[in-house]
Parts: C-alpha cells; structure tokens; sequence
C-alpha cells in the first residue's frame, strides 16, 4: 500500500512539473504574438491568429505528450475522418470533472479546429493564462445576476456585444465552438436539487448553443458531439495527475445543424426557443442512454457526490 502511494505521488510530481513549465514557457511565447495585432495590418493580424493557434497546439501535444509519458490512463475514442482542421464546429460535451477539458484537447487536437471555450470573465486575471486566453481570442462572460440585470439592463447588452465583437474574429480562421451544456460539472447533489430527468446528466442550457449560432450561423458547419464516460469513476483533477484514473472513453458524433435553427431569435421567440430545447433535449436523451450502458457494464463506477 506504501508503495502503491509512493508510485501515485511520484507521478503526480513529474506530471505537474511538466505541466507548470509548460504553462510558463509555451504561453509566455504565445503573448508575443499579441504585438503583431497592434499593427493595422489585416494580413499580419490574421497571420498572428494562425501563428498563436500553432503555439496552442503545441501547449496541448505537450501536455498530452506527459500525460502518455507518466500516467496509465487509457483514453479512447472514435473521431470520425469526417471531422477536420479547416473547418468550423459547435462542440457540445456532458461535464463530469476538470479532467474533461485536458481530455477534449488531448483527442481532438490537430483533428478539429482550435477550441475556444466561454469564460467567466473573472478567469482573465489569471497568471499568464488569462492573457494566453485573450490572445487567442476566448470569448469571456460576465455572469450577471437578475438583481444586476433589473438594477441595470443595459449590462446584459453590454456583454453581449462584446462577445459578438471577439466572435467576429473567428470568420477568418476555422474554430470550434466548445460549450459544456449542463453549465456545471455533474455531481449527484446537483442532480438531486435540479430534479433532472436524466439519469446521468444534468439538464442542458440551450441558450449558450443558441447564442453561438446566432453570431457564427454561417460559419459553423456541424455539431461534434461528445460523451465523456469514466468507465471507473470520475476522477478528480488531482486523482488523474496521481495515475488513478485507469480508463476514459470519449464518444464522438457529427450531426447537421437544422437549417431552421441557424436562424431565429432564441431570447424573444417562443416558438423558435421550444424547437432549439428539444433539439438539444434529443442529443441529451442519447448521451444518457449511452452513459447508462457504460454504467450497467462496470460495477466499480460512481458518480462525483459533490
């Protein structure tokens, strides 16, 4: 048993080493290209996007590298030949850990577009990364409250400008679009408060795919949807770098976006906002009947509590 826990820590240090100087190095690189975008030059400003995507795959196959070097987790998956580089995708994905960021990168890097994710606004703050994820255009969100929206709504317009206005950017380059529906990582608390019809997954917020579509209708060619499944357990961030995750399973489908839903008003148009939930409501039935199979075929599995 002693034993067992020195392996664990010995690989959590060599991993986490590896991470932190990756973090400092290949981001630090990466700023340097936020000098070209000062130029008014819109060839030299469209080269830097491509030049610090190249420098964020990188970050990533590195990582990914460390992660195969140290640990002896066994991650599979299915991407489809369909899916490509030069093209442009709306990532959908269930959240069970903060394992699922790493794990998306690790499998689709270089296959698909370079993924941005929405982020709390808060996260530019933080050392190095906040403005690694601004350089590479990551759309932030403020999270307002109802209080502050009622107190004052021009905010909510606000921010969604913004957004729009770093959206825009992405009709140069291919992207994908990488949302997290539930809006939070799945713990069975959660799922007992929110009484989710689901039994694996929490319910979607479509707003946020809706959101997407509406900025980008005629740049996103289809959906990649993902089911991350921890046959073994969810595992925490830390438990993974330790090498206690033994297996993950990533299930990849490509779906057309209707072409009724490219186009409508999801905040003012009931009608319109009805069909787009149960059109992710129907990706969400399948994502739980999957996870429910990977459960019933592994005894040892458990769901985060908290």
């Amino acid at each position: 048993m002693q034993k067992t826990n020195i392996v664990h820590w010995v690989r959590f240090a060599l991993t986490g080493l590896g991470l932190v100087l990756n973090v400092i190095v290949l981001p630090t690189i990466l700023m340097l290209t936020a000098l070209l975008r000062i130029i008014p030059i819109r060839p030299l400003q469209t080269f830097s996007q491509h030049l610090a995507i190249g420098i964020a795959q990188t970050w990533i196959a590195i990582n990914s590298a460390l992660f195969r070097w140290f640990l002896p987790t066994k991650m599979t998956s299915n991407v489809p030949d369909t899916v490509q580089a030069n093209r442009s995708y709306l990532v959908v994905s269930n959240h069970q850990s903060w394992v699922d960021i790493v794990v998306l990168q690790a499998i689709f890097n270089r296959k698909a577009p370079f993924f941005r994710f929405f982020l709390k606004r808060e996260l530019i703050y933080v050392p190095i990364m906040g403005l690694a994820w601004w350089v590479l255009d990551f759309p932030f969100m403020r999270r307002l409250t109802k209080e502050q929206i009622a107190k004052n709504p021009e905010l909510k317009n606000r921010d969604k400008q913004e957004t729009i206005r770093r959206m825009q950017k992405f009709k140069d380059v291919p992207v994908g679009i990488m949302l997290f529906l539930e809006g939070t990582r799945f713990t069975q608390a959660k799922h007992d408060k929110q009484q989710s019809p689901y039994q694996h997954l929490l319910k979607p917020r479509a707003a946020g795919a809706a959101y997407a579509l509406s900025v980008l209708s005629d740049k996103l060619d289809q959906v990649i949807d993902a089911t991350i499944s921890y046959p073994h357990g969810v595992p925490t961030f830390v438990e993974f770098l330790m090498g206690k995750c033994a297996e993950i399973h990533v299930d990849v489908q490509v779906r057309p976006i209707p072409l009724a839903l490219r186009q409508g008003d999801y905040e003012t148009n009931k009608a319109f906002r009805v069909e787009f939930q149960n059109w992710i409501n129907g990706m969400w039935q399948e994502k739980d009947a999957q996870l429910a199979q990977i459960v019933s075929d592994h005894s040892d599995f458990s769901h985060p509590k908290n």
